[in-house]
């Protein structure tokens, strides 16, 4: 073999060489290569390819005066050709990739790493842990951070809670680290906590319903409901964030990890000795400081109240708000009228403070007494009448007119008239006062028997008609009925085809009743008045007290035996029912009571 086919031999295993050391180099992996030459700009590095790496000076901040020919230096190829047919290589990217592989192999999701804070990215912040990691907003501290920036160049330990191999991504949590610790703290805490014991705390945030306080370590509720014995509207008023303050420990539950807190639990309870300080009937001074429609909240020391309620606010008013006496803030007396010590309550009495009008109204005011007044307010069954300030009397319907029935006090009364009444009771005991107009007069009915006789003719006006008959309004105000069949001696079937209101008639007397307030009277030209007398007056007397007029006169015409059965059976509904619709006297006198009661509280409320 000839010396030329020699070097072609050691030529061709040259080239087969570097062509297999280039196909065991990879883009994306870390190779090692050789400083091939140094100058002023950078080094070449051979890694065993045809062409040779520039690396600037750039790349070797720290390490470049210790680089020399013939070094080696691993570098991360990032492209085995560019358009000059060299490799790219990287130093910055191979440090990178061994940082990231020492971290992965020592370090898992869970573990505890080390790092610094480097700077603020939207979101959270950059941490170098010999990587850069992303430690979220969320995952900074346990509370609301209010400024990132001041954590950075802060040393810190991390949880890492996320590795992402194909992104090279690390995220981390300060937050969960804090947690952990406080946890462990807490439960230590919880152990060492017993209740009724005093600790120092830091009030840590507040809200409408009270404070929470960091007793180092866990937080405590301080309720706005212990923080004092009195009224606490707003928790504001007692404590500041950032207050280092002494609180009593009222409640640990370990379970739930809870406890409560007191402040007023501190000092004594001044209910423990209310009923001492405020006994019954008491005078006391006390500040308004809560209004409600049924009534007000007086504080009389911090801590103890009293309400007022409106039923005890005025002696003659009915107060339904008691806004309408008492402000917020007011000062005034009262007198204490019960005390609930196992309920923390005091009742007060406003109006106490003040002379009872009640007490001397039945001295001023006897049974008898004739009174002027005015009409201040009218119900269906009475009218009001002032008789002094704010004290009124009542002249009930029945007690205006002898010989008038009242359905209604409009009738005979108006708002704003002065009228002039009798006194007939005063029950200082329920604060009522009755009245009478028709005791003014003497009862018309009382000489009625020396005035009429039975068969006397009179004369009087037609006030009004019934199916069952007409009345006749006589001198003195007296009414009489003419029954139907007394109309005439003829047949009547309607009373107005005989009479109409207004007429004036003559009739003859034919009964007499001054138990039941009745006269019965006749148009028939009736010969035999004797005995019809005597007949209608033993009628009028079987007629139970109470009775109505119509049922009256269907006892008239049944006891004269004048009128047919036929004519009974067409009258007898038609009188009943007027009866029906017209309340008998026991009737009303029953219901008065009632009335009475309802007319009171209507009068107080137009007051």
């Amino acid at each position: 073999m000839s010396n030329i086919d020699l070097e072609n031999m050691e030529s061709m295993d040259v080239l087969l060489g570097d062509s297999m050391s280039a196909d065991s180099l990879k883009e994306g992996r870390i190779e090692t290569g050789r400083i091939a030459e140094k100058n002023e700009n950078g080094i070449l590095l051979d890694i065993g390819l045809k062409a040779e790496s520039f690396i600037p000076k750039s790349e070797f901040p720290d390490t470049w005066d210790d680089l020399q020919v013939g070094d080696s230096l691993d570098v991360f190829l990032e492209q085995l050709e560019d358009e000059d047919s060299s490799p790219v290589v990287s130093v910055h990217k191979a440090e990178l990739q061994k940082a990231w592989d020492s971290i992965v192999s020592q370090y898992s999701e869970g573990d505890v790493i080390t790092g610094t804070i480097m700077s603020r990215v939207k979101g959270g912040l950059i941490v170098n842990v010999g990587v850069e990691a992303f430690l979220p907003g969320s995952q900074v501290d346990i509370g609301q951070v209010r400024n990132l920036e001041d954590y950075i160049g802060k040393q810190e330990e991390f949880k890492i809670i996320k590795i992402n191999a194909e992104r090279r991504n690390i995220v981390l949590s300060r937050r969960e680290l804090l947690e952990e610790a406080r946890a462990e703290q807490r439960a230590a805490l919880l152990e060492e906590l017993v209740p009724k014991t005093i600790r120092r705390g830091v009030v840590k945030n507040i809200t409408e319903f009270g404070a929470f306080v960091d007793l180092n370590g866990m937080d405590g509720l301080l309720h706005i409901t212990d923080m004092s014995w009195g009224r606490v509207s707003d928790p504001h008023e007692f404590v500041k964030v950032g207050d280092e303050i002494e609180v009593m420990i009222l409640e640990v539950d370990k379970e739930r990890q809870r406890v409560s807190l007191g402040l007023k639990q501190k000092e004594g309870n001044p209910w423990d000795t209310v009923d001492l300080k405020y006994p019954k009937d008491s005078r006391v001074h006390g500040k308004v400081v809560n209004v409600m429609p049924y009534g007000a909240f007086v504080e009389l020391e911090e801590g103890i109240e009293g309400l007022i309620h409106v039923s005890e606010m005025s002696w003659t008013k009915k107060i339904t708000r008691a806004s309408d006496v008492l402000q917020i803030g007011e000062e005034v007396d009262a007198v204490v009228l019960g005390v609930s010590k196992e309920d923390r309550k005091i009742s007060l009495g406003l109006r106490q403070a003040q002379p009872n009008p009640w007490e001397v109204i039945k001295e001023r005011f006897p049974q008898g007494t004739r009174i002027k007044g005015k009409v201040r307010n009218m119900t269906g069954y009475g009218a009001f009448v002032q008789i002094q300030d704010d004290i009124d009397g009542m002249i009930h319907v029945s007690d205006m007119s002898w010989t008038r029935k009242v359905n209604h006090p409009s009738e005979v009364l108006q708002k704003g008239m002065e009228v002039e009444a009798v006194i007939l009771e005063v029950d200082a005991e329920n604060q009522r006062i009755s009245l009478s107009m028709k005791k003014l007069m003497d009862d018309p009915w009382q000489n009625i028997q020396n005035k009429y006789q039975i068969g006397d003719t009179v004369e009087g006006k037609v006030t009004k008609l019934a199916s069952f008959g007409a009345f006749v309004e006589l001198e003195g105000g007296i009414d009489g009925l003419i029954h139907i069949s007394e109309l005439s001696d003829e047949r009547v079937n309607r009373v107005k085809d005989v009479v109409q209101v207004g007429d004036i008639v003559k009739a003859r007397v034919k009964n007499i009743s001054v138990e039941d307030r009745r006269i019965g009277l006749s148009m028939k030209e009736d010969a035999d008045d004797g005995a019809a007398a005597a007949t209608e007056t033993a009628a009028a007397s079987s007629i139970p007290a109470g009775a109505n007029l119509g049922g009256f006169g269907l006892a008239l015409d049944a006891a004269l035996k004048e009128a047919s059965d036929e004519q009974k059976q067409e009258e007898e509904p038609a009188a009943e029912t007027e009866a029906s619709a017209e309340p008998t006297a026991e009737t009303e006198a029953s219901a008065e009571p009632a009335a009475e009661t309802e007319a009171a509280a209507e009068s107080e409320e137009d007051k």
